[in-house]
């Protein structure tokens, strides 16, 4: 998987300078950015924040110019675009990095090619761009600490907040149910999988766990095993007895 080539499409009108460093890193985990573009109308001064990331990391300004107050030309532009490099076949997967719904389906019609679409954008992002991609990443987990933006990064929880969150407690429990095998023990690996699929933007960064495991240890409902597979090491999970 990290040796897929990706495009990296990002929508400057809906993205901060802030997430740059953390975006990249986050989307190294998923592959290669073999394409990095941001489109934005760069005649405007609401963008010159944008240009010392953009020579630092090698991402490509496209200029796009505001034809008609109201109207978006940027997100035409980048949906142009995308198509084009889609047909090209050339890429395993695109990341769209906006909080703008207008690229829902942008995103299905890719998945729909058969290629992974990672999204990325602030919480504010609208339900259906969220759950159109495969995986969907807010920005404010990648907001580097020494920023002076870091203060919108997710703060832990409590453990009553965590256990007091049905949508949580209910996509843990469901994908280890799923996940487990006789013995009611499951593969940590399996049960993320199986939550990122039921819940695109699921990150336990979101809940101020650098890991699933140290959420899912932290909730206290869960009990954890460590084993050693081959060279590796594999964390379990099942329901404390009583607590299912």
């Amino acid at each position: 998987m990290a040796h897929d080539k990706l495009a990296v499409l990002i929508d400057a009108d809906n993205a901060r300078p802030a997430i740059v460093e953390g975006l990249l890193a986050e989307i190294a985990k998923f592959g290669t950015a073999h394409v990095k573009r941001i489109y934005g109308d760069w005649t405007k001064p609401d963008l010159n924040s944008w240009k010392d990331a953009l020579l630092r990391h090698s991402i490509q300004p496209i200029q796009q110019f505001r034809y008609t107050v109201g109207k978006n030309a940027t997100d035409s532009a980048m949906i142009i675009d995308a198509m084009d490099l889609l047909y090209s076949e050339r890429f395993d997967g695109f990341c769209i990095v906006s909080s703008d719904s207008d690229f829902t389906r942008l995103a299905s019609r890719i998945r729909e090619s058969g290629l992974t679409v990672y999204g990325f954008g602030e919480k504010k992002t609208p339900e259906p761009f969220r759950t159109a991609c495969d995986k969907f990443i807010y920005t404010e987990v990648l907001v580097r600490a020494d920023e002076s933006e870091a203060e919108t990064a997710p703060k832990p929880r409590s453990v009553k907040e965590l256990r007091g969150d049905t949508r949580l407690m209910n996509l843990l429990r469901g994908a280890i149910e799923a996940a487990s095998d006789d013995s009611g023990w499951a593969g940590l690996g399996a049960v993320g999988s199986i939550v990122s699929k039921q819940s695109p933007d699921f990150d336990s960064r979101n809940y101020g766990y650098a890991k699933l495991s140290g959420l899912i240890k932290d909730i206290g409902l869960f009990e954890t095993e460590e084993r050693h597979i081959g060279n590796g090491k594999h964390i379990y999970v099942r329901p404390k007895s009583g607590k299912k």
